[in-house]
């Protein structure tokens, strides 16, 4: 492309002069257009000088001013003279076209010939002027620093920055919630774990009142490994058991369900309570063995009004008497269950009629920011003034050591009372005992005092002909196999007749199937037969007791 200087297209062209004046005489028709183009024209600071002009082709018009002249400055016609080769006269405008009206705002095009010659096409700057609605052309780009974002990517970047942090939080918070719900659901399946695993309901014995109570820790806390459970034993006695598995979860629930029928199979065999607790430190190992739990099993006899008990590291068992004292249990008579190779030893501590005593797990007491003894002896401050039902002391004791909802480790309480009986309850509970001397003659003296005893307990005449057979075979059993001191004992209840005999010898009887020709050996199983229970034990004092139990009938 070839751009001739603007002197010299004026000097070779001579009819530059009268081509610049036919321009600046409008014609009727063009007046409107004419006007806005000598304003454009007089106006250098116009909008069009202030936008770079598009770049210059070799198809498109030149810029008439010299390349040395600044944007923005006086036009001179002296020194800007207009091109020769576009100093034809304008062409009318196109009927056909509609007219544009000053009054509509803004400047008319101008229009230009279908046939007109490239040349003759208004300049990029001019159009942009005349055209309001013609888009401003865009800034010539920079080059951009090094290391730094285009402009025109700027936002896209940062839209997409800002779309990717989203993302990244939302699906933070969705793992949040995720883990959130599945911690919830297992701790559901724990704290179910663990209801199901605890007596669903307490066995009541004839001479206690017992309640429980156990409540799992708050929403934070993980389920533990508490539990408890009350066995009658037969002829009168009970079984109480209280232990915490060490450990949190599913895992610790699993292990406590075991350890706690394990309890109940050793309980059915009658054992002493350390042999009870030296067998399940066997088997807490077997299942276990980087689990380890506390427990205490004790077992209570009327007929000897204390409470004998084995403690495995657990907690001491508080007992108040019927004058409100309360005293602790001896220290634990052995270690913890699952740590093996330890003999555990038994103790005993007073229960009189009257007595209530209370065995708990260390949530009860033990406390982040104080030592467990000074809980211990917070509870029994509480202890001692706690009355009702043993329901109700449950509840007492556990609001006076503040447990809430939100407690930071599960609880579990059992709380007995020996209830002291007058009146008509006195009636129903009555004791009867013969010390069986001389031999043979100790038969029949055993049968004449248990008939006299049924009858003036008032027994129906078929119960006291049973009572008065089985006291007569096991009678029979312990002179034949046993030895002295032999005691029988008769005793009742509200609900049942109970029927035992002591001796010296500590070999328990066993039920076998005798044949026709033996002429021994139909004791036990008569007794089995005809009686609603039956069973042995040996006694602390290295004997035995074998003994049965008849159902009353409920009036």
């Amino acid at each position: 492309m070839q751009v001739a200087p603007p002197l010299a297209a004026a000097t070779s062209h001579p009819d530059t002069a009268s081509a610049a004046a036919t321009e600046a005489t409008p014609t009727p028709h063009s007046a409107p257009h004419s006007a806005s183009h000598a304003i454009s024209e007089a106006n250098p600071t116009t909008e069009a000088d202030s936008v770079p002009a598009p770049a210059v082709t070799d198809s498109a018009p030149t810029d008439p001013r010299p390349a040395d002249s600044a944007p923005g400055a006086p036009t001179n016609p002296s020194t800007n003279p207009p091109r020769a080769h576009n100093a034809a006269a304008p062409t009318a405008p196109d009927a056909s076209r509609p007219s544009h009206d000053a009054s509509q705002g803004g400047d008319a095009p101008r229009p230009t010939p279908p046939d007109a010659p490239l040349d003759d096409a208004p300049s990029p700057a001019r159009l942009i002027i005349d055209t309001p609605s013609h888009p401003a052309p865009a800034a010539p780009a920079t080059e951009a620093p090094l290391g730094t974002v285009p402009p025109a990517q700027q936002p896209t970047t940062f839209y997409r920055g800002v779309l990717v942090y989203a993302a990244d939080v939302t699906d933070q918070v969705e793992a949040v919630e995720r883990l959130r719900v599945s911690e919830r659901r297992q701790r559901e399946a724990a704290v179910t774990l663990q209801r199901s695993l605890l007596p669903q309901k307490l066995e009541q014995p004839d001479d206690l009142r017992v309640a429980a109570t156990y409540q799992p820790g708050g929403t934070e806390a993980a389920v533990g490994g508490d539990w408890y459970d009350v066995i009658t034993l037969g002829a009168g006695r009970t079984a109480l058991v209280i232990g915490d598995v060490m450990g949190r979860g599913l895992r610790a629930a699993a292990v406590m369900g075991q350890l706690r029928t394990a309890v109940r199979a050793y309980a059915r065999l009658d054992l002493p309570p350390h042999e009870v607790l030296q067998l399940l430190d066997g088997l807490a190992a077997e299942i276990d063995a980087s689990q380890i739990a506390t427990c205490v099993y004790a077992v209570h006899d009327p007929n000897e009004g204390r409470l004998i008990y084995a403690s495995a590291g657990h907690l001491p068992i508080l007992v108040r008497d019927p004058d409100g004292t309360v005293h602790r249990a001896a220290e634990p008579t052995g270690p913890p269950l699952g740590t093996g190779g330890w003999l555990h030893a038994s103790g005993s501590v007073p229960l009189s009629p009257g007595s209530s005593a209370v065995l708990y797990t260390d949530g009860l007491v033990e406390r982040r920011d104080r030592d467990i003894d000074e809980g211990v002896a917070d509870l029994e401050r509480a202890f001692a003034g706690a009355a009702g039902s043993p329901q109700v002391m449950c509840d007492r004791l556990i609001r006076s050591l503040g447990i809430t909802a939100d407690h930071d480790d599960d609880v579990a309480v059992l709380v007995l009372q020996h209830p002291a009986r007058t009146g008509h309850d006195a009636e129903l509970f009555h004791n009867a005992a013969l010390e069986l001397l001389g031999g043979v003659e100790a038969a029949p003296r055993a049968r004449a005092f248990a008939s006299g005893v049924l009858a003036s307990w008032r027994f129906p005449t078929e119960l006291r002909d049973l009572g008065v057979l089985a006291t007569s075979e096991l009678v029979a059993n312990s002179l034949q196999h046993g030895t002295p001191p032999m005691r029988l004992r008769l005793r009742r209840t509200d609900r049942r007749l109970i029927i035992e005999v002591t001796d010296g010898d500590d070999h328990l009887p066993r039920r076998r199937r005798a044949e026709p020709a033996d002429e021994a050996g139909r004791g036990i199983s008569i007794i089995a037969t005809i009686a609603s229970s039956w069973g042995s034990r040996r006694t602390p004092d290295g004997g035995k007791a074998v003994w049965c139990e008849f159902a009353l009938p409920r009036h």
